[in-house]
């Protein structure tokens, strides 16, 4: 959590910082509201602004929209003056902390509003293959590749590498291709110069400035046009950026991760998305698989969420009960883990009693889970997911080589190269191996159709 608070440091809002910093956030000052605006464009990111609700809060607010810096504000001031506060909300402050603040609410609305402290929880054996492979590829610089349905965890996964890499201590930046238009995408992502536009009154720092030494995060790559991906296959290659308007190249050290819900390899085949680009994002690909096909996950996120939004709405922290249990384990998720969070948050405001109960937990729809739903496919998806963690039992050593190095051919896409580099065998040796397989009649992944000329 990056806090950027503005305004005047006298005795309560020095508390107040102190407080924030014990609670794990990464604080940076400005005493103005034209500072704070200041400091975002020339590339000091934020999650967080802290704002005094003594200044122009609406003002700030309008200054960041102009320039498209979009960071939620928190009001703070001494004593509890509720027209004030009123004041500072309606301005488009998010939440107001009164001073002198408690410890407990400091921590409380930086969980709450920066949301950053999300916890990678995986119970399932399936789920626990992905999370090694993470592991192992985490400390290297190579972009990655997170594929999955929408709703399975991918920007989770994403900050779960960062924060195993050797830039851990650096900036984690996440870019949403898809919710950014198109006319806007390339300026928020390379910055500008002043007058590079017309509303462009100052030059402005892009986020692969912004995240340079850390991780930046492509989410929903697949929904960038043609244009943008050239430009960003060149930064990929060159390590460095053009800001829009500018003359003069700019040097960035950055590890790209990027996610796509799509089928990137048919994106190719279909002429929207470039060849090139993907080798070069797909180093390692990183599957994530739905919630129906990790049932073990299911109960363990189920109670993560309780205790979450427990915590945040000053519930008491309950039990579910063994109906609950039951039908979250039978219920089939098509809206996956953001589905289920949603779920867990509605069942504890609606619960009332010393557990959760089964009524309580909710579909998009309003309606209870039945107690039959989906019981065929969450037993199947069990026995599956049972026979995988039992699946190393007995078998020789050979047999686990061979099963690791074709389920990393798998993730790579086929690609012999990047998967010897994981499997830290020489190419020679991979081909050795596949070809023994092949030979003795056993599937070997072949490198994906569109994708051959660079993955043999």
């Amino acid at each position: 959590m990056r806090l950027l608070v503005v305004g005047r440091l006298n005795g309560q809002l020095s508390l107040a910082v102190k407080m924030a910093m014990s609670a794990g956030a990464k604080v940076a000052h400005v005493e103005t509201v034209a500072a704070a605006t200041q400091a975002l464009r020339a590339g000091q990111g934020a999650d967080l602004l802290m704002v005094d609700y003594e200044l122009d809060i609406a003002g700030l607010i309008a200054a960041n929209e102009a320039e498209r810096i979009r960071v939620p504000v928190v009001a703070c001031g001494v004593g509890a003056d509720a027209r004030r506060a009123g004041d500072a909300i309606r301005a488009g402050a998010k939440e107001f902390i009164p001073l002198p603040a408690e410890a407990d609410l400091i921590a409380a609305v930086l969980a709450a509003i920066g949301d950053d402290n999300r916890p990678l929880v995986a119970r399932d054996p399936i789920m626990e293959t992905v999370i090694k492979l993470a592991d192992q590829i985490a400390p290297s610089d190579a972009s990655i590749l997170i594929t999955g349905e929408s709703g399975v965890g991918k920007e989770v996964m994403a900050r779960y590498v960062h924060t195993k890499s050797r830039r851990a201590n650096k900036a984690f930046i996440s870019v949403n291709c898809a919710a950014i238009p198109e006319n806007l995408l390339e300026s928020e992502l390379f910055g500008h110069e002043k007058g590079a536009f017309t509303g462009a009154v100052a030059r402005r720092i892009g986020k692969f400035e912004e995240a340079s030494g850390g991780t930046l995060l492509l989410d929903e790559i697949s929904e960038m046009d043609g244009r943008l991906q050239a430009k960003l296959l060149r930064a990929l290659q060159e390590r460095e950026i053009d800001r829009v308007g500018g003359g003069k190249p700019v040097k960035v050290d950055i590890r790209v991760i990027a996610t796509s819900n799509r089928d990137l390899a048919q994106a190719v085949r279909d002429g929207i998305f470039r060849e090139d680009l993907l080798y070069r994002l797909n180093v390692v690909n990183l599957r994530l698989p739905a919630l129906r096909e990790r049932p073990g996950d299911i109960v363990a996120l189920s109670e993560h969420f309780v205790k979450k939004y427990a915590a945040a709405n000053g519930a008491p922290d309950r039990p579910l009960s063994a109906e609950a249990r039951r039908r979250l384990a039978a219920h089939n998720w098509p809206g996956n883990v953001r589905e289920l969070e949603n779920a867990m948050h509605r069942a504890v405001l609606l619960s009332s009693g010393p557990e959760i109960e089964e009524f309580a937990i909710r579909l998009p729809d309003g309606q209870p889970m039945s107690p039959t739903a989906d019981s065929a496919v969450a037993r199947n998806a069990s026995m599956a997911a049972d026979a995988v963690s039992r699946g190393f039992v007995g078998q020789t050593v050979a047999q686990v080589e061979q099963q690791l190095i074709l389920d990393t051919l798998g993730h790579c896409l086929g690609n012999r190269t990047h998967a010897a580099t994981i499997l830290g065998i020489s190419i020679r040796t991979l081909r050795n191996k596949l070809k023994e397989y092949s030979e003795s009649g056993v599937p070997v992944p072949a490198p994906q159709a569109g994708l051959g000329s660079h993955a043999a």
